[in-house]
């Protein structure tokens, strides 16, 4: 296990051994920088003794759901992460989008008078065709790209290898295809990037002894999709190459990989309800005694996405807030673990912050 380790100016060098990070702190030579990936990390107070690097590589290997990230040297497992993407979170929003905007045009427009007559504007030009990402697909993009500077950061990352999917067989499209030429231009811009396909990150893996559980892409463990990670990076270290002599002929690997343990997190993104006027359905009353719906920011100092402590019946919990509820008798606040799930509604004097929102929710 290795210490990511910057200069004075924030540049990220070679980690260092925890026990060197343990007497550069005794010795106050160093601090400790915090990060949104909650890694431990230190900041030299110091010159350095050298600004010497070895190449580091950085895998991801990307999907519709999930996404591995492995950083990797020859001779160190640096990072692991398993992104939970908010795909799915964003489809259903914008099917919900979709069948409330057709409600609203359905009470407004009259279909029983001629067309010409109908309360609704002609369309000004053509727009169907667009050349944009979905937007389910653009924030799977974007929250990779977010752990991709967020990892620069930490590490002087030389090298960034992204496995490119194809579609197999009958299949002419998938949806982890969609974006993946925008997704490049995006890395070449962070650190100099190559392409995998998929069938030689598994040669790579099986030749690193990585495990693999197939069975179920859901488990937030190393063995779905962060050892396919470090099968990436661990590409630009060794390779299957053939060769030719006199005497014989064949395939022999050329390069040499070590893999150890490395810190490994859960990384998801918060799912934060925008402010709407009030719930879709009415209720009986006024319409002023309809119930709020979404929003970010509560009147008890809390925002989405914050990580908090709360505590309940003496038991303490840690997750996110995310939303509030209030009436005449009651105030609590919602607190969600990683995986959005809710822990439990709480009172506000119970609930005590850690940390400000950073739009992502770390889980070791």
């Amino acid at each position: 296990m290795r210490v990511p380790v910057l200069d004075k100016n924030g540049k990220p060098l070679m980690p260092t051994k925890p026990s060197r990070a343990r007497r550069w702190l005794k010795e106050s030579k160093v601090r400790v920088v915090y990060n949104d990936l909650n890694v431990f990390c230190i900041q030299l107070l110091v010159e350095p003794s050298g600004y010497d690097q070895q190449p580091i590589a950085f895998g991801l290997d990307t999907g519709k759901k999930f996404t591995g990230v492995g950083v990797q040297s020859a001779k160190f497992t640096l990072f692991m992460a398993h992104l939970i993407l908010p795909f799915s979170d964003i489809t259903k929003k914008m099917s919900r989008r979709l069948i409330l905007r057709r409600a609203r045009r359905g009470r407004r427009i009259n279909r029983k008078i001629a067309f010409h007559k109908r309360a609704h504007r002609q369309k000004r030009f053509d727009n169907r065709k667009q050349n944009k990402l979905p937007p389910s697909i653009r924030a799977n993009k974007e929250l990779e790209l977010r752990i991709t500077k967020e990892l620069v950061k930490l590490f002087p990352v030389t090298q960034i290898t992204y496995e490119y999917v194809k579609a197999r067989g009958d299949k002419g499209f998938s949806p982890v295809m969609v974006g993946q030429k925008v997704m490049l231009q995006w890395l070449e811009e962070i650190a100099p990037t190559s392409i995998q396909e998929g069938w030689q990150t598994s040669i790579i893996r099986q030749q690193l002894g990585l495990a693999k559980d197939k069975k179920n892409k859901e488990k937030q463990t190393p063995e779905t999709h962060a050892h396919d990670g470090i099968a990436l990076a661990a590409s630009n270290f060794m390779k299957f190459e053939k060769f030719h002599t006199t005497n014989s002929r064949g395939s022999h690997w050329v390069g040499k990989v070590i893999v150890t343990s490395a810190p490994f997190r859960v990384i998801a993104r918060p799912n934060l309800f925008r402010r709407q006027l009030h719930f879709e359905n009415p209720v009986s009353g006024a319409p002023s005694n309809r119930k709020r719906k979404g929003g970010t920011i509560t009147p008890f100092g809390f925002r989405s996405g914050d990580l908090v402590k709360a505590e309940k019946a003496g038991k303490v919990y840690i997750g996110w807030v995310g939303g509030y509820t209030q009436t005449s008798k009651t105030k609590n606040i919602s607190v969600y673990d990683h995986n959005w799930h809710r822990l439990g509604q709480f009172s506000p004097s119970k609930v005590q912050s850690i940390k400000r929102s950073t739009r992502l929710c770390v889980a070791s």
